[in-house]
């Protein structure tokens, strides 16, 4: 196929671009201090056909609160997740907050989706949703 066929083809759509992988990422917003939450360790795992949890991958907030990205190069085909935030790591490690984890468990169920997953921390309660 020609060049000028080949571009004629993507633009109308004839030809199928790579699926995109999925996408999982989030943000600790910290609503008592109006700021996001910084360096605060994040676990990602996917629960098993035997109802365990595998780590898919590990990381910590940036100092705006945010993980990008839990690596390039993972696959996250469709299951159920869960985020596990290690909050008596934030603010300090000699803080003890009244929930010393948030554990959140959702479903992937489109493989090429974003699914950024977000919790709102105040000293005594959290809450989360799907963001964008």
């Amino acid at each position: 196929m020609k060049m000028t066929s080949l571009l004629t083809a993507i633009a109308l759509g004839l030809v199928a671009a790579p699926a995109a992988a999925a996408e999982i990422s989030t943000h600790v917003l910290d609503l008592a201090a109006g700021v996001g939450g910084a360096n605060v360790p994040v676990t990602l795992s996917k629960r098993d056909a035997a109802g365990s949890w595998l780590t898919v991958g590990t990381a910590r907030t940036d100092q705006n609160g945010r993980v990008q990205s839990f690596g390039a190069e993972a696959d996250f085909s469709p299951g159920i997740y869960r985020l596990q935030f290690d909050m008596i790591a934030y603010p300090n490690a000699a803080a003890k907050p009244f929930f010393p984890e948030i554990s959140v468990t959702f479903n992937v169920s489109d493989k090429a989706g974003h699914y950024h997953v977000p919790v709102v921390v105040s000293p005594y309660g959290y809450s989360t949703y799907r963001g964008n």
